[in-house]
């Protein structure tokens, strides 16, 4: 599948009890070691990975599309009635990313292949 879907993220006004509650509820492993207190879920070789935090603007749920050009990417969202949302940002020795808007408001992120 071209551009497939590689990350999921849930997210909460209380991160810390959001990844406790996936945690006991289906028994995932998430990792919130780290500056950002992102919760990192592995998806252990079965479906996709993702991440479970705290974000003061409420609560979404988002999926995350692998593409080779985010600039690019974007501009043909815009062409189709998207809106960009996120610029392409880097976030060092992590990710690069963006994220858009559909034409119906569902924000999606864009994440630079490897």
């Amino acid at each position: 599948m071209p551009n497939p879907v590689i990350h999921f993220e849930i997210t909460g006004q209380d991160g810390a009890a959001l990844q406790q509650f996936y945690r006991d509820a289906f028994g995932w492993s998430v990792d919130a070691d780290n500056p950002m207190e992102y919760g990192m879920v592995d998806a252990a070789g079965r479906g996709i990975a993702g991440g479970v935090s705290g974000d003061s603007d409420g609560h979404h749920v988002r999926v995350y599309i692998e593409v080779a050009d985010l600039a690019a990417t974007l501009a043909e969202v815009g062409r189709r009635g998207g809106k960009t949302v996120m610029e392409p940002t880097e976030i060092p020795g992590f990710v690069t990313m963006a994220q858009f808007a559909d034409p119906a408001g569902n924000v999606i992120g864009l994440v630079k292949a490897q």
